[in-house]
């Protein structure tokens, strides 16, 4: 293993490494949880809980694997946060409308920006994309995504409600005028045993995060369970056979469950843009800190090919996570747990790799685990996401008002392509305006501009529906 991973060479070993691959994987585990009930919409998208979690423990376990031994670098993958909970808003918000977005037709979405990532990764095209985006806008992003899971986090435990004062449902694409003593937005009853496990959740996080406690999303989630279990919230006899295997049951896979005659429909075009402009700034973000903190970019050249070739393992995982049957499989920022451990090399990831597949043994025990806990973790991420906001200068407003639009109408619009749509088009339109005023110059990459009038394009010709 010291040849192969070349440990001495990276000032480290064996049972540091292993050490901090367990690090990572305590960190990042609860996604083991989160995914299942957010990509099944908490049991309204008939995906299957436990087809989503085979899925997600083996392309947690694969990809991270694959990281570790071909490009020996200590960052674990596995479904993101975020396209999650936009891939089931997506299928959710078609319920009622005329062509339906099925969550096959996501998996496929999902797919083609796997391949599209591919290209992009081999031709370079991807440095070019990444070069082009300001960086007030790539932080507002992070921060909108971050807002967006907040909100999901909120409806699912009932922390908010939605409806009129009357209490009448709004129904969906439909409309209606509030007035001066209405409010569209509630906060739900603390009577209600799931917002109370939500609060419980929230507050134990936040304690073991304060004391600095390695895996404190996943202890939360736990410690809310038992929680749950003492206040007789959790329904011991709903773990039916489906969600019961303490032994792999692989049948059960969604494996290749893509829709291809629904492929031109343009909701699918819509979704594969946004899985494929998210993922491309998310990743970079991730592979460079996590590279920064290891100590690998020291050597910039060497530090620039490995992270280009994490790059393309990544890639790879986007599609290949989308056949198994889950959402965008990315880099994932927690690694940096790991890192700060002592992991240097691919034998942090392994290890992290390895403790996922093992992970394939505990469906039973992960199946009890409530709503309101995984709410609250959706929530908490939210928290971490949002401290990107620091990184955007609000005094300038070519760079605030675009950055403020993003992360505000992505949450409030349901909707993550909106946020990053009007966040592109203003810039490139108040830069233009600044450089034409000569208050000062702003570099609109030509490749801003080409986006601009794509998304313009977009909603001018297909709408702001699908």
């Amino acid at each position: 293993m010291n040849r192969f991973f070349k440990l001495k060479e990276n000032g480290t070993t064996v049972r540091t490494e292993i050490m901090a691959g367990l690090t990572t994987f305590m960190a990042m585990a609860y996604i083991l949880s989160v995914n299942p009930n957010t990509l099944t919409a908490f049991g309204r998208i008939d995906m299957g809980w436990y087809s989503v979690f085979l899925a997600t423990a083996l392309a947690a376990g694969i990809f991270t694997i694959a990281m570790g031994l071909f490009i020996n670098f200590p960052v674990a993958l596995a479904p993101g946060m975020g396209l999650n909970a936009y891939f089931a808003s997506v299928v959710l918000s078609s319920a009622t409308t005329e062509h339906e977005f099925t969550w096959q037709m996501g998996l496929t979405a999902v797919f083609i920006s796997g391949i599209i990532f591919i290209l992009l990764t081999v031709t370079r095209v991807r440095q070019i994309l990444l070069t082009a985006i300001p960086d007030s806008l790539k932080h507002a992003i992070t921060v909108g995504i971050g807002m967006f899971i907040t909100i999901i986090g909120l409806k699912n435990s009932g922390l908010m409600t939605i409806g009129v004062e009357a209490g009448n449902d709004i129904a969906a694409n439909k409309f209606t005028d509030v007035l001066s003593f209405e409010t569209v937005i509630h906060m739900g009853s603390l009577e209600n045993t799931d917002v109370q496990l939500v609060i419980i959740g929230l507050l134990l996080i936040s304690i073991l995060m304060v004391l600095r406690v390695r895996g404190a999303i996943l202890f939360g989630i736990l410690g809310t369970t038992l929680a749950a279990i003492l206040m007789g919230a959790v329904d011991f006899s709903s773990i039916n056979d489906s969600q019961a295997h303490w032994i792999p049951d692989f049948t059960q896979l969604n494996f290749w469950e893509f829709d291809w005659e629904g492929i031109m429909h343009t909701g699918i075009v819509s979704a594969i843009a946004t899985f494929t402009f998210v993922e491309l700034f998310d990743t970079f973000g991730t592979l460079v800190g996590t590279a920064e903190r290891a100590g690998i970019m020291k050597d910039a050249e060497e530090g620039k090919r490995r992270v280009g070739n994490a790059m393309f393992v990544d890639a790879v995982a986007v599609a290949g996570g989308a056949m198994l049957g889950t959402s965008t499989t990315t880099a994932y920022v927690e690694s940096a747990a790991g890192v700060a451990e002592g992991g240097r090399t691919g034998l942090t990831a392994v290890t992290t790799g390895v403790c996922f597949l093992l992970a394939l043994f505990l469906a039973p025990i992960v199946a009890l685990i409530p709503g309101p806990a995984t709410a609250a973790a959706l929530i908490i991420v939210g928290v971490l996401m949002a401290q990107s906001i620091r990184d955007i200068d609000f005094q300038d407003m070519v760079l605030a008002i675009p950055a403020f639009l993003t992360f505000v109408i992505m949450p409030f619009t349901y909707n993550i392509a909106n946020g990053i749509s009007f966040g592109i088009v203003t810039y490139v339109i108040l830069a233009c305006v600044a450089n034409l005023a000569g208050k000062k110059k702003y570099d609109i990459h030509w490749m801003m501009w080409v986006l601009a009038v794509l998304i313009i394009l977009r909603y001018v010709l297909i709408g702001s529906q699908g």
